[in-house]
């Protein structure tokens, strides 16, 4: 059985240490917490992923270093680079190959859909800091040290997602209530599921071409916030609901009192014009296709009332 570590036990770190313990490899997952492993047959361990040393200690013997870790939205240009630093120098130490979870900051705003091939030119602080991890990986690789790729996504629906849907929509809608969101209800947008992730993750690791170059996760055809509300509705049985628009401006006003909600202006182009990520050579190149997304918005649904109805 061969050893994988996960650091990061958000929605996606727990996907992927769920995949692999079922296909029978050895799983630890790694967190400042290290509460207790929701994956049977998983080791969870506690560890500061800032410390090169601990990390590769825990990472030693290690087929593959996940870095599913997602610190504060607030607290990207602090927290995210050390992470990515000493994770990056521990899998070189201990002969790991390294997994990089990124998503679509680095890229440009765009016209059309966006593809592997588009090159990074980041027009935001958040932005800047998601390229500059994947431009450390990749020198890393080129220079020999370890084998790197990663896995870009866009705004997570499914279980335990975390992202502008799931925190301003998706609870509003399970009450039957007007759900106000700081997007475009019209345009085109990719979403990805956290299942669909992982399962992405575990297949680039199985490949030898994967190395050295960044994928896009695979994903259903876009849909607008409108069609994906109705989508998301008619799986957890409401009827109802309302939506609404948050203006830019409303959100900037928002944002003076809110941290969280501040560093999502920034990053409004994404939310206001059409965001397609193309997964056509990810999908070719892995024979994988997006997985059921209903059941992925039923599993949403059913935790989020709990969280609602507690």
């Amino acid at each position: 059985m061969p050893l994988q570590v996960v650091v990061g036990a958000g929605p996606t770190g727990v996907a992927t240490a769920t995949l692999l313990a079922e296909r029978g490899d050895q799983v630890r997952l790694v967190s400042r917490s290290g509460t207790s492993s929701p994956v049977q047959g998983v080791e969870a361990v506690a560890a500061d992923a800032t410390d090169s040393k601990q990390v590769a200690e825990l990472a030693r013997g290690a087929q593959t270093l996940f870095n599913c870790a997602m610190p504060r939205y607030d607290s990207w240009p602090q927290l995210f680079p050390p992470i990515n630093n000493a994770l990056l120098s521990a899998a070189a130490e201990v002969g790991s190959d390294y997994v990089l979870v990124g998503n679509a900051y680095g890229y440009p705003p765009a016209t059309g859909p966006i593809t592997e091939s588009m090159p990074l030119a980041p027009t935001t602080r958040k932005g800047r800091v998601r390229a500059q991890m994947w431009e450390e990986a990749l020198g890393a690789h080129q220079a020999g040290r370890v084998r790197v790729t990663e896995l870009r996504s866009s705004d997570y629906v499914g279980a335990g997602a975390i992202s502008i849907f799931t925190l301003t929509a998706a609870p509003q809608i399970l009450q039957g209530e007007t759900a106000t969101i700081p997007m475009e209800l019209d345009v085109a947008h990719t979403w990805t599921t956290t299942d669909d992730v992982a399962r992405a993750l575990v297949a680039i690791t199985e490949n030898d071409i994967s190395w050295g170059r960044a994928w896009h996760t695979p994903a259903v055809a876009p849909l607008s916030v409108r069609e994906l509300s109705a989508r998301f509705a008619t799986v957890a049985g409401v009827e109802g609901y309302g939506l609404v628009s948050m203006s830019l401006e409303m959100l900037e006003e928002i944002g003076r009192s809110d941290s969280i909600v501040a560093e999502l202006v920034e990053m409004s182009y994404l939310h206001r014009r059409p965001f397609v990520l193309d997964s056509t050579e990810t999908e070719a190149v892995f024979g994988i296709r997006p997985g059921d997304f209903d059941e992925s918005l039923r599993a949403m649904a059913d935790q989020l009332s709990t969280v609602v109805a507690s």
